[in-house]
């Protein structure tokens, strides 16, 4: 299997494990997320088979999911939602999907030094700094979920740290 095709796997398998979490998931802002997330994946598989194609390069686009994020949860906190994480199990598919990210980032970034072109470094650098934000994501809802008063840090988030990517 070449790294296109792994890499299109890989992103498959993200976007059905965003899935699988919205089902699971009784709050409807992490729903939002995660299907934003979800959307995310179909793009990047798409992004990866034209690439893989390499008789025309795709344009890497940045996204506007940390802004959207960010949104999503300053709506939270406006109307006071503080999301119900019941289950050990419902926390520890969320530290799944930022460890997923991690190894997604991971992957892009060693494979950017591996390939043949500017032009294929170039994206595999961009798909890295996607895959960045979505462990963004992912981390601040890991924290989220694991403070003693989620509805405290809700209230207090100032979200500059999601900015920088």
């Amino acid at each position: 299997m070449d790294i296109y095709e792994f890499a299109m796997q890989m992103e498959k398998d993200g976007e059905n494990y965003y899935r699988k979490l919205i089902k699971g998931c009784k709050d409807p802002g992490l729903k939002k997320i995660f299907a934003m997330l979800a959307d995310e994946e179909v793009k990047h598989y798409t992004f990866i088979e034209q690439l893989s194609q390499k008789n025309a390069l795709p344009q890497a686009n940045d996204t506007q999911i940390l802004e959207n994020v960010k949104n999503i949860f300053v709506e939270m906190r406006e109307g006071k939602q503080v999301p119900q994480i019941d289950t050990t199990e419902e926390t520890n598919a969320y530290r799944k999907a930022r460890d997923i990210e991690e190894m997604s980032r991971k992957f892009y970034l060693e494979k950017a030094q591996e390939v043949e072109g500017e032009q294929a470094k170039l994206l595999l650098n961009q798909l890295a700094k996607e895959e960045e934000k979505h462990l963004r994501i992912m981390e601040n809802i890991v924290e989220f979920i694991s403070r003693a008063e989620p509805g405290k840090w809700l209230e207090n988030a100032e979200w500059h740290h999601l900015d920088t990517y």
